[in-house]
């Protein structure tokens, strides 16, 4: 059965989605919010390892997660997950490279956040190709110490 809670995070909120599982719960997806989750329908206590690795990481704490995930998609996109899963904290590449490791593009990623593909930009070190946005692309590598923050 699948199962959600929400996180409120620097980025704004972050929905999570799992299955239910002996252990507690295996992270489906980690997503803006489409429609409201209502407070009966939450599972807050399933995801408390999630959020305190989230806490930790916006707190500065944790570089890697450490979750079990089963997102479905092809034995591309799961090419292309396993690559992102490589990108060191901190770092970046482009999307160009990754294409050239790959054979293909980055494609869709229901882990937003915990599968970093906030760290491929352009090759011109343009940001782009987020469906967090552009803006979260920024603070997440910022966040991260991969760029630096901008004076204002």
């Amino acid at each position: 059965m699948d199962v959600s809670t929400v996180y409120d995070s620097p980025l704004g909120e972050l929905r999570l989605t799992g299955e239910e599982s002996p252990g507690g719960v295996v992270l489906t997806a980690l997503s803006l919010p489409g429609r409201p989750i209502r407070p009966a329908d939450r599972a807050d206590r399933l995801f408390t390892e999630a959020l305190r690795q989230l806490d930790a990481y916006f707190a500065g704490r944790l570089t890697r997660f450490d979750l079990p995930c089963a997102a479905r998609g092809t034995d591309f996109q799961q090419r292309v997950w396993r690559a992102l899963d490589g990108l060191p904290y901190g770092t970046t590449t482009t999307y160009g490279e990754l294409a050239a490791l790959l054979g293909a593009a980055v494609g869709a990623n229901p882990l937003l956040l915990i599968r970093p593909c906030h760290r491929v930009i352009g090759a011109d070190g343009s940001m782009r190709g987020y469906a967090g946005g552009v803006e979260n692309k920024v603070r997440l590598l910022t966040h991260e110490g991969a760029l630096q923050p901008m004076l204002g």
